[in-house]
């Protein structure tokens, strides 16, 4: 159930199949349908060689920053939801191919670890095709644990990402 409090949180698309570039397009505005919650600053689109080394297309990643009453568990549940309308099956080859990927990367200030959900999202510092697009709708927030993005992004450098759109 939402709560009275609005609480920031930062969501990672991506998508490597089916118009990976409308498919973001698509899911912006069904970020911004979920309820209690606004969609308030979308990145560029950025075009990023696949992560994990299996031969696949190229991704479009973006972030989409939002305004949220719901808690992390209620948010993750409706970003999974999307992904399973949009036609993103459980139990995919890790770092496989993809419709639609939203990982929920940071909530409020809060750290979660829990078996359905880790926040912020392990392996973001390490992750220019997130950490990119991140910086550019929130240079100065801080990631728990790791410090603030404009300079987690600039010690980090990662061939074969582009901006697109």
């Amino acid at each position: 159930m939402a709560g009275a409090h609005w609480y920031p949180a930062y969501v990672g698309l991506g998508s490597n199949l089916q118009g990976p570039a409308r498919q973001l397009e698509n899911s912006f505005e069904l970020l911004d349908a979920i309820p209690d919650t606004r969609l308030i600053l979308r990145s560029s689109l950025y075009r990023s060689a696949p992560f994990g080394g299996i031969e696949q297309p190229d991704f479009v990643n973006a972030v989409a920053a939002l305004l949220t009453r719901l808690s992390a568990m209620e948010l993750l549940a409706e970003l999974q939801g999307i992904e399973r309308a949009r036609g993103r099956a459980q139990g995919g080859v890790r770092w496989g191919p993809r419709v639609l990927d939203l990982d929920l990367l940071v909530y409020s200030s809060q750290e979660i670890d829990d078996p359905r959900l880790s926040v912020p999202h392990p392996g973001i510092a390490e992750r220019n095709f997130v950490l990119l697009p991140l910086a550019e709708v929130a240079p100065d927030l801080t990631v728990p644990g790791l410090g603030r993005v404009a300079s987690i992004a600039v010690n980090f450098s990662e061939p074969g990402i582009s901006l697109i759109a």
